[in-house]
């Protein structure tokens, strides 16, 4: 009986995961299984400082590549999982290789959610999640390049920032009303609008693309309202799909990703899941949520690890994800199902907004003001209840307010 734990998933979390558990002490073998050729990366500087040059790609290691071997942690590359015998606690690989478990731990992130419509197969089409496409996409910017970006998401606004900064002329799509419609309210979508347009990107809300063509010399995305857009380069941003097809075949509870409890671990007790195919029992917002962010690839998958190692702690940090776009830093925290108050502190391009639901404070959002977000983080945890007057009143610093909460 093998006492080996495999982690399928070499990404961001995979990779905390068997770090984190060496560190615990934990001896017994480790595989970390990639579908990837590179080690464990982080993926926020995929669409900033790799996408603009700024770094090199093994700047974005979350540990020199060196360092798993000399941790007797075993790094499959290239060899994506293709099926899970959990009777057997067994994982083949899509090269026929089979890895006995006792414990096994899912890693597989996401994949792009892609566009379906007339032309998305073109090869002037991109999508970003990995080292590779922020390369092809790097290859084809410049200074005469034109970037069209459906999707105003995160991803979507870092990748016309970077574009910007590269010379390129940059035109986003979206279908809602605002940017940055699922991380924060209409006035802060607003407010980064303006902000790219003072860029000089063309930001179209509430435009929906038909069709991609190839013309001559570049793309030509048309729009439901008739007009077109030219294009030399489509970077699609629309979401991310977990994939759970592992877990789901294995007959795992899979529902938009894999369900787990608050200590990472699936109905099948040898068996758990962290990052962003995760959606794991938080307690601090009271359901099962799946968080695409930093913060709980690298944090949640810790916790699950010193749980595998014999901890008994779940996971509870409230949600917290960033975003860098020009010389602007937007924080965002909790993960409020509803607000019915919102407090705005700071001036016009250094502000904190403090979102309320019954007199609770409940989720947040900073920009360029990061000082704040460990005292609203700590307002979050209590749900502390705090007169909107003393949250509003500048002289009166949220540090001081959270630490009397």
């Amino acid at each position: 009986m093998t006492d080996a734990i495999v982690i399928v998933g070499a990404g961001h979390a995979g990779g905390r995961t068997a770090e984190t558990l060496r560190a615990a002490g934990v001896t017994a073998p480790i595989q970390l299984i990639g579908a990837e050729s590179y080690p464990p990366y982080e993926r926020p500087p995929l669409s900033k400082d790799l996408l603009t040059g700024k770094i090199a790609v093994e700047k974005t290691y979350i540990q020199p590549a060196a360092y798993w071997a000399e941790h007797d942690i075993a790094l499959v590359l290239d060899a994506p999982a293709a099926a899970l015998d959990r009777a057997a606690k067994q994982v083949r690989l899509s090269d026929g290789r089979v890895l006995d478990y006792a414990t096994l731990v899912l890693a597989t992130g996401g994949r792009p959610r892609r566009l379906s419509l007339p032309g998305s197969d073109s090869g002037r089409v991109r999508y970003l999640r990995d080292i590779e496409d922020t390369r092809a996409i790097r290859a084809a910017l410049g200074p005469d390049a034109r970037l069209a970006i459906v999707g105003a998401g995160v991803i979507g606004l870092e990748v016309a920032a970077s574009a910007r900064a590269l010379g390129a002329a940059v035109t986003v799509l979206e279908v809602a009303p605002m940017p940055l419609g699922r991380v924060v309210d209409r006035a802060l979508g607003e407010w980064f609008m303006a902000l790219h347009r003072g860029h000089g990107v063309d930001m179209r809300m509430g435009v929906s693309v038909q069709a991609i063509r190839d013309g001559a010399g570049g793309a030509v995305l048309e729009l439901a309202d008739g007009a077109t857009v030219a294009a030399d380069l489509v970077v699609v941003g629309i979401g991310i799909v977990p994939n759970a097809e592992l877990a789901r075949d294995a007959g795992l509870t899979v529902d938009d990703g894999i369900v787990v409890d608050q200590f990472g671990r699936t109905a099948d007790p040898a068996i758990f899941a962290v990052g962003d195919v995760a959606r794991a029992f938080h307690p601090t917002v009271g359901r099962h949520v799946r968080l695409e962010a930093w913060r709980n690839a690298d944090n949640q998958s810790r916790a699950v690890a010193r749980v595998i190692a014999g901890g008994s702690e779940p996971y509870v940090e409230v949600p917290w994800m960033w975003s860098d776009q020009y010389d602007i830093n937007l924080q965002v925290a909790g993960l409020p199902s509803a607000v019915d108050a919102s407090v705005r502190r700071g001036t016009d391009d250094k502000f904190t907004v403090i979102q309320l639901k019954d007199g609770a404070v409940v989720g947040g959002v900073t920009v360029n003001q990061g000082r704040d977000m460990r005292p609203l983080q700590q307002l979050i945890a209590k749900a502390a209840q705090v007169d909107a007057e003393r949250l509003a009143d500048p002289a009166v610093p949220l540090a001081q307010i959270a630490k009397g909460a």
